[in-house]
């Protein structure tokens, strides 16, 4: 359920929303827990009242004459209905209504009477609302012409005025009480609200008060515990943001760096062809040209995919690495052959699944494969394999190419690094590629020497996954020629 627009644009505003209603229901359920109270109370006072004229009344009840005789307590019926603030009626009477002293018709309690239980009620007498006292006890000495046994029926009536406005009183007084405990407690919540608020309202402005270029991690020493969530979350976003902005300027510095010179020779080529009269010379100066526009192209497309390596998370999904593989000696098999490399692979006859991005991989499988085929030279070995420990996927490029020194070998992978013996034209990005790709994956890379010292050994090294089950199978090996 979404909630109104108004009430989850502030949190002050949510904690209020719920705790004021709550306290408001608070307060009702206290109005009619006061209300049940006040009437109790009255019930209980007055009815104590009400019994105590009815055990006057019944002490003075006579049969030594054979007939009923009451000596009524004139002064305490007086005293009573002072007391009472209202009308009092009193009967008394025998069980079968043949005898009878005082107010006629007061009404009997509902339930049957119980010899020495007295019993409260209200009912309606003459019209008014009155609360009965009604009382029944066996004569000591029946009335004359009477063997059996009998009751006598004991009643005092008064009417509510005193009790219901000593009922009304208990429950103004009730009322006020909760309605200031309401009041205050209002005022400590919104207090308590704004006052656990202000490291909020403090890290808003230390957030806002932050010059546009600051990447720093924000400090949480001080903050709350219930906050340090959120400072982390945004020291994780000012990471990524830092991040990117360090692979932008990257960025930036490779492309100075890497397309200055190229264009600048293309421009000096093009006024040279410009100045040439010569077709033939004309000629070969455009084929230089467009050599350099190839090298240039490629040089640029290799930046692109180092800056989007650098700047953006793999998208991952299901792949299988010898099929992966198998494409890629395919596609490249054509530039091998061109170049008078021999281009094989070795790889498993079974699946091995595992998660990455194929666009990522298969650039920076790439990149390897054309290393090695163009630095490799005619007659070259170049094998792509593939295998697995369970864990991780392994893809390794090996070639019996020229390598490279030993002094040289840790510092392949460096952006624009190129070795002193290479004899073709690169940009020193291929291997810079293959190695962000495998880091953004959870993965490395690795060059070694190659077999018996000849050539290079290319590793990359990936997570297969969790959801991932590898297939061991027999060795298959594939080669180009």
């Amino acid at each position: 359920m979404r909630l109104p627009r108004w009430l989850g644009s502030s949190i002050r505003r949510k904690l209020l929303s719920v705790l004021i209603p709550g306290m408001l229901l608070v307060f009702g359920g206290e109005l009619w827990l006061a209300w049940r109270t006040a009437s109790e109370a009255a019930d209980g006072a007055y009815d104590r009242s009400l019994l105590g004229a009815v055990k006057s009344i019944d002490s003075s009840i006579s049969t030594a004459s054979g007939g009923l005789g009451v000596e009524l307590p004139y002064r305490m019926l007086e005293f009573f209905e002072l007391t009472a603030n209202g009308k009092v009626y009193y009967r008394v009477a025998t069980e079968d209504g043949l005898v009878e002293i005082g107010s006629s018709g007061l009404p009997l309690p509902a339930q049957p009477l119980l010899s020495g239980k007295p019993q409260f009620h209200e009912g309606e007498y003459f019209g008014e609302l009155v609360r009965v006292g009604s009382y029944a006890r066996e004569l000591a000495t029946p009335l004359a012409g009477h063997a059996e046994p009998q009751r006598v029926v004991i009643q005092v009536a008064e009417t509510l005025e005193a009790r219901t406005g000593f009922q009304h009183s208990l429950v103004l007084q009730s009322v006020a009480r909760d309605f200031m405990l309401v009041v205050v407690a209002s005022t400590l919540f919104g207090l308590a609200i704004a006052w656990a608020m202000r490291p909020l309202a403090r890290l808003r402005q230390d957030v806002e008060a932050r010059p546009p270029h600051d990447l720093t991690p924000m400090d949480s020493d001080g903050v709350p515990a219930e906050l340090l969530p959120l400072v982390g979350a945004i020291n994780h976003h000012i990471q990524r943001n830092r991040e990117q902005t360090e692979a932008r300027r990257q960025f930036v510095d490779d492309a100075s760096h890497q397309l200055r010179t190229p264009l600048t020779t293309l421009a000096t080529q093009v006024a040279y062809a410009q100045r040439e009269v010569d077709p033939l010379a004309q000629r070969q100066v455009l084929s230089n040209i467009r050599q350099q526009l190839d090298e240039t192209i490629r040089q640029t497309n290799q930046m692109l995919s180092l800056a989007k390596a650098d700047s953006t998370e793999p998208e991952l999904e299901a792949l299988d690495a010898v099929v992966l593989a198998e494409g890629l000696v395919r596609r490249w098999w054509p530039v091998a052959r061109e170049h008078g490399v021999d281009l094989g692979l070795h790889a498993p006859m079974a699946t091995l699944p595992f998660r990455g991005e194929s666009g990522l991989l298969d650039e920076a499988l790439s990149n390897v494969l054309h290393n090695a085929i163009r630095h490799g030279g005619i007659g070259c070995h170049v094998t792509l394999s593939v295998a697995t420990d369970g864990t991780h996927v392994h893809f390794f490029v090996v070639d019996d190419g020229p390598g490279l020194p030993p002094s040289e070998l840790a510092r392949a992978g460096e952006r624009f690094f190129r070795g002193r013996q290479a004899k073709v034209q690169g940009s020193g990005l291929g291997l810079a590629i293959a190695r962000t790709v495998a880091a953004r994956h959870g993965g490395d890379l690795r060059v070694d020497a190659g077999t018996e010292g000849r050539g290079l050994t290319v590793s990359i090294k990936l997570a297969i996954g969790d959801d991932a089950n590898v297939v061991q199978g027999p060795t298959t090996v594939q080669r180009s020629g």
